[in-house]
């Protein structure tokens, strides 16, 4: 079982931005230092629920202040940025690193990011699969050009390639998948899911299920099916006691969701709905490894088994407090892991 730390830089109410970032980059220092397998880092505009605009900068840096530890967006989103633009930082990370970087893409909301950013709606509603597969022809071929509805230039060459590394075919890619038809589109190109942290067990399961018949159908080799490494996001808590642990995020993880989460505007007006805070945070606390270490260890543990999935991106900033999320993140890897085997 590969377990890693998922980095959101959330802002706290009462903290600055840079307290945010520190937090973030200390993280992935005591991950490294607790010998969880990787750091995935998640890129969000314009809210305080993540003040990470370019999950490839802070991915950049964190992989020059790490030796041997994975690290990955979760996610950069795809429908802001040219799929060209990204490919060529995920090939310079993947190379400079050693292969240490790994690629999450994402369709983002119908946010007023579509709108600053020039991307438009139509970016984020119907042109996610054409971004997508020319973001991957660039990972995968010499030379690309594209003939596309959004996307058109001339052919050019793949500079730097990403295959140039020995043993290695360029940077791993994984898509966040939320929906049916992002299952079926992950599934066709052959790349694992990352899944949400507000997803059951049963829903990751559904998902899994899905993603193999239609990659099987779209011609993946069956070992490469089933040993796919889907990622599934979570939270983690760590105490002596359970109540604890619960009680440590129920404190805290409300005021943030409702401050960031509700500072989301749409691009078109759109009405949204938001989740009640408090009940998120318990289903969060419900779902996930929150609890006493033993108790960690058996939900990912039931969890990998219902779903299939081995590989886990666990939020463990949720105090919002820095010594604790570090103390989180060493008990994470000294007293769970061990648990697992």
């Amino acid at each position: 079982m590969r377990v890693g730390a998922f980095v959101l830089a959330a802002q706290f109410p009462g903290q600055g931005h840079g307290e945010a970032l520190y937090r973030a980059v200390r993280s992935a220092e005591v991950a490294e230092q607790a010998g969880l397998d990787a750091v995935w880092v998640a890129e969000h505009h314009f809210v305080p629920y993540g003040v990470c605009p370019s999950a490839v900068t802070l991915a950049a840096l964190l992989l020059g202040r790490t030796r041997t530890i994975g690290v990955g967006t979760a996610v950069s989103v795809l429908p802001n940025v040219h799929p060209v633009t990204l490919g060529e930082q995920a090939a310079m990370l993947h190379l400079t690193s050693g292969g240490r970087f790994t690629l999450g893409v994402g369709r983002g909301g119908p946010w007023v990011d579509l709108e600053v950013f020039n991307s438009g709606l139509a970016a984020y509603e119907e042109g996610f699969p054409e971004s997508l597969e020319l973001l991957m022809r660039w990972l995968r071929e010499p030379r690309v050009g594209s003939i596309g509805e959004r996307f058109a230039f001339r052919e050019v060459p793949v500079v730097p390639r990403p295959d140039d590394l020995l043993g290695s075919a360029g940077p791993g890619v994984v898509v966040a998948c939320t929906s049916p038809p992002s299952v079926r589109l992950a599934a066709a190109h052959g790349l694992p899911m990352l899944l949400g942290m507000h997803s059951t067990d049963e829903e990751k399961a559904e998902m899994v299920t899905l993603w193999r018949k239609c990659a099987l159908e779209a011609g993946s080799p069956p070992e490469k099916v089933a040993a796919a490494g889907h990622v599934a996001a979570g939270v983690v808590q760590i105490a002596d006691r359970s109540f604890e642990a619960a009680q440590t995020l129920l404190k805290t993880m409300p005021g943030w969701l409702h401050h960031g989460l509700s500072a989301h505007v749409t691009v078109d007006g759109r009405q949204r709905r938001m989740r009640d805070p408090h009940e998120y945070t318990e289903l969060l606390c419900a779902l996930h490894p929150v609890g006493t270490p033993r108790l960690c260890a058996d939900r990912l543990a039931a969890t990998s088994e219902r779903t299939g999935i081995n590989r886990f991106a666990l939020l463990a900033e949720g105090s919002g407090d820095l010594a604790a999320t570090e103390d989180n993140l060493r008990r994470l890897g000294g007293e769970v892991l061990p648990l697992l085997g």
